[in-house]
């Protein structure tokens, strides 16, 4: 179905000063470490601002990493509503199959409430070694590694735990995760179109791997500040808004009380983090669904950073302070400024220049190995070549599964966006007469592939701004298709 838009309003309407978010707009550009791929604020169930910096687009799918874990907390809190699972209900219950292999007693005592709050009893990440002991079922291995103490008394934040509960529903459900969602959820949110991964049995991961829209995080964050309620039906139960917004387990248990602790050390609920202000689901690299009561506000956010804790630390210097009590009369100006602004909203294109003329010979049909051997950051890749024509000029990297070619346009200016082989932008070009650089953005992932090719040695370089999560080829760096085709096999979440 299509998504009705949100209702809008200029900012001052809403009490939301337009200069403050300007203000943060130029500080989240200036910073280096920040990467920013889109921002939607909504204040009094009003969108007053949104924007996406070219390359990325509102209808983009993008890769939500953990946020993808409070969709599994809604998924869980409707299976709890229709009496298909219970809180307090031993996890080994919903998976008998395994109840001669799983001996130990503080995994027998594991229950629904504690893997929804990363409370298992373990005392670090569980996923390599789970997988280790399991590679076929995830489940399995999980529940056969013995916690380090009594599930519930202990945070650890732990992939396995997520997906467990992510089972436990599409188990008694009998249908995905996100088969599940689309009549309690997505549709009457007025959320089109969502993928999420799936491992080799074919569950889809919960604890990472959804792909939507910025729109679907800032809907799914103001059904969570309305209590639950959405255009004035009741879809999820307040008591289940209120369970899982709230500390159930300590983050930082040695903190002194009132310490300015940092946001990560405000404890955990069922699947989503308490903040200095409100709570919040967040992704690695800077995907957030930002919820603050105090100030009636839902904040989404996508970007790729390798330190979200300073991209919050701007959210809360910049855009809290814009949040006002009343109405704002004469700011007329600051609304319009800012609005043309998030029209115009762009990523800088890398440098680059059109092919040398007087080296043209050299590098039609130029083939580049490793530089050193092996490329770090991706090691799939095996080669790159640069190419001539009369459409101009064409770099191709060469992947060893398969020997698959994925070919991106070179020297074009600007942002060069396509959706074959598979959802990109490239920019970038001759940075000298020996050298070549592209920036290779994978549009429905927070990922930036710089690759640099040397004529002098015949050797190039790919290395990423931020590390893929879920590894894989190039090819796999999209959402999920329908069409057929074999799993990606999952890493540890973020």
């Amino acid at each position: 179905m299509s998504a009705r838009p949100l209702p809008s309003s200029p900012p001052s309407a809403q009490g939301v000063d337009a200069c403050g978010v300007l203000a943060f707009l130029d500080a989240v550009e200036a910073a280096e470490i920040v990467e920013p791929h889109s921002l939607v604020i909504l204040r009094h169930g009003r969108l007053v601002a949104s924007g996406w910096w070219e390359p990325y687009t509102p209808d983009r799918l993008h890769l939500l990493y953990s946020l993808s874990k409070s969709f599994t907390s809604t998924a869980a809190g409707f299976a709890l509503a229709e009496g298909l699972i219970g809180l307090d209900d031993p996890v080994l219950s919903y998976f008998p199959e395994l109840d001669a292999d799983v001996t130990d007693p503080r995994s027998r005592a594991m229950l629904v409430r504690h893997v929804a709050a990363m409370a298992s009893g373990h005392e670090a990440e569980t996923y390599e070694r789970a997988h280790a002991l399991d590679p076929d079922d995830l489940v399995r291995g999980f529940l056969l590694l013995p916690p380090d103490r009594d599930p519930g008394t202990v945070f650890a934040y732990n992939q396995p735990a997520t997906y467990t509960l992510a089972a436990i529903v599409q188990r008694v459900t009998g249908e995905s995760l996100t088969a599940y969602l689309r009549p309690r959820l997505l549709d009457p949110l007025g959320i089109g179109e969502v993928a999420w991964l799936t491992d080799a049995s074919g569950r889809e991961l919960g604890f990472s791997g959804l792909h939507g829209t910025t729109d679907a995080i800032a809907r799914l964050g103001q059904l969570y500040l309305d209590e639950g309620v959405w255009d004035g039906e009741r879809l999820l139960s307040r008591e289940w808004v209120t369970e899982a917004t709230r500390e159930q387990v300590a983050t930082a248990p040695g903190a002194t009380a009132g310490a300015d602790r940092a946001d990560w050390d405000r404890g955990y609920g069922f699947q989503f983090w308490r903040s200095r202000h409100g709570y919040r689901g967040d992704g690695a690299y800077g995907q957030f669904c930002l919820v603050l009561p105090e100030h009636d506000a839902v904040i989404a956010a996508t970007g790729a950073t390798n330190d979200m804790q300073a991209l919050l630390t701007l959210v809360w210097e910049h855009l809290l302070p814009a949040f006002g009590p009343r109405p704002l009369t004469g700011h007329e100006d600051c609304d319009e400024a800012l609005a043309r602004r998030l029209a115009r909203l762009a990523l800088p294109p890398a440098p680059g220049k059109p092919a040398p003329p007087e080296r043209g010979g050299e590098w039609s049909g130029a083939a580049f190995t490793p530089r050193g051997g092996v490329c770090a950051d991706q090691p799939e890749l095996t080669g790159a070549a640069v190419t001539g024509g009369t459409d101009g000029w064409t770099l191709t990297l060469l992947e060893e599964a398969g020997g698959r070619r994925l070919e991106f346009p070179l020297g074009s200016g600007g942002w060069h966006v396509t959706d074959e082989p598979l959802p990109t932008a490239v920019s970038g070009g001759w940075t000298d007469a020996d050298t070549i650089t592209a920036h290779i953005a994978f549009l429905e992932t927070p990922h930036r592939l710089r690759v640099t090719c040397s004529l002098i040695d015949r050797t190039f370089t790919a290395r990423w701004d931020t590390q893929p999560l879920h590894g894989g080829a190039l090819r796999s760096l999209r959402a999920p298709r329908r069409s057929p085709g074999s799993p990606r096999s999952p890493r540890s979440g973020g």
